[in-house]
């Protein structure tokens, strides 16, 4: 005998049936079933980080600090680390601190809060800003998949702006804020990654920056920035970030640790330093993302905060020096992989082109042919390499042919083998 589902699908939220929710477990599933391929797909930080990664003594770092620079009481300190702790984070200070001096964002530690790794502080923001249905989220075309799922989640239409070589098509928002007004709606932000967008891997350049902020003032919009790749740009070719250029308030700055530091932190970060006026006075908008926060995850763990807080103050207070060892890993890999795609892929088939970024973790490689589900699964099967079709990070379709490779988790050996392998897949099943 059988029985009726206790539930159907579309009786429950639209965003489970959307596949921007489905395509990192898409993934994860394609290389279970071939875990001998070699993988480009996965965004993560090398395992080379974490190998010798000393939790505890990090700690202690932070709790001396808790001690010495806060004056706490030894016991209450350490109580600190066991307890909820407050919902807006222990190491505001040290974030702010380390913001100022490596990236010139002036923003005070009230300013910050401390999130579950960078996605809750776009699910935050997103959902302190978009009050009125008629609000709507400007994002690059393609796109991080993080903050359209979090705008699905939170039913808020999402409108896309095309990303060309140069990073977001400051003219495309132009006309996407003309169009929202005409229907009696307004583009209430933008989700911006000016530097080795995932999965783009463009730069802004600098005038594109200002020509942005400019808009952004002119139009009312406020900006997100997320900054999780800015710290892999070489070291004699770094820029601003928007926030740094940020003299209105205009832009709220997103970061993550997960890069810099290591992913199972999942610690990240929203610097918010806008007035919020209320009938009895005013609250910088992290304090209000923080009161969202408590009915969400309540506090960012603080132990995961203290192993993040002490890995600061042992490289002096300073995400650059934090990330140096780890950048220069990235770029070392980026140019291994750029390099092995002109070696071996010298007779490509016509059609086969790529990028060369100069920071991040990303190429992107066009095809002569659809890159699909079924392409990629010949790919892994018949070839031993994995890669991420990039129609997932489109709104437009304009991506159908189209494919990200991450070097970031790999070893050069092996981004070599990787490449040998994807070219011999790419002549076979994409010539002509």
């Amino acid at each position: 005998m059988t029985t009726a589902p206790d539930l159907d699908a579309r009786d429950l939220h639209g965003s489970l049936q959307d596949p921007v929710l489905g395509s990192i477990g898409f993934l994860n599933e394609v290389m279970s079933r071939h875990p001998d391929a070699i993988s480009f797909a996965p965004g993560a930080p090398h395992p080379e980080f974490v190998r010798h990664l000393d939790t505890r003594a990090l700690t202690d770092r932070f709790l001396t600090h808790l001690v010495a620079d806060r004056g706490l009481d030894p016991a209450r300190a350490e109580r600190l680390l066991y307890e909820y702790g407050p919902a807006q984070g222990l190491i505001n200070d040290l974030v702010a601190g380390a913001l100022r001096a490596d990236q010139g964002i002036r923003a005070d530690a009230r300013a910050v809060v401390i999130t579950v790794g960078a996605q809750e502080a776009m699910l935050l923001t997103l959902r302190a800003l978009f009050r009125e249905a008629g609000d709507v989220l400007a994002v690059a075309d393609p796109c991080f998949v993080g903050i359209v799922g979090a705008a699905r989640l939170l039913d808020i239409p999402v409108v896309a702006v095309h990303e060309g070589d140069n990073g977001l098509d400051i003219d495309d928002l132009s006309a996407r804020c003309r169009e929202a007004h005409a229907a009696g709606r307004r583009v209430r932000a933008c989700y911006v990654a000016p530097d080795f967008s995932n999965p783009g891997g463009v730069r802004m350049p600098l005038d594109l920056r200002r020509r942005l902020l400019d808009l952004a003032a002119r139009e009312d919009l406020l900006l997100i920035e997320d900054n999780a790749y800015g710290f892999t740009a070489p070291e004699d070719d770094t820029l601003p970030g928007l926030k740094a250029l940020d003299t209105g308030r205009r832009v709220i700055h997103l970061g993550t640790f997960a890069k810099v530091g290591f992913p199972g932190a999942r610690v990240g970060y929203a610097v918010a330093d806008q007035r919020v006026r209320h009938a009895g006075g005013e609250r910088l908008l992290a304090e209000e993302l923080a009161d969202l926060k408590t009915m969400v995850t309540v506090n960012t763990s603080p132990l995961s905060q203290a192993v993040v807080g002490g890995l600061l103050l042992d490289h002096g207070r300073s995400l650059t020096a934090l990330a140096r060892r780890k950048a220069d890993r990235y770029r070392r890999n980026l140019a291994c992989l750029a390099d092995a795609l002109e070696r071996h892929l010298a007779d490509a088939p016509a059609g086969v082109t790529w990028n060369r970024p100069a920071g991040g973790f990303f190429v992107r490689v066009n095809l002569p042919v659809r890159a699909d589900a079924a392409l990629l699964e010949v790919s892994a099967r018949d070839y031993g390499v994995l890669w991420t079709p990039m129609s997932q990070f489109f709104l437009t379709g304009r991506g159908d042919r189209q494919i990200r490779l991450s070097c970031s988790y790999l070893e050069p050996d092996r981004i070599e083998t990787g490449v040998r392998r994807l070219a011999t897949f790419l002549r076979k099943e994409t010539g002509t």
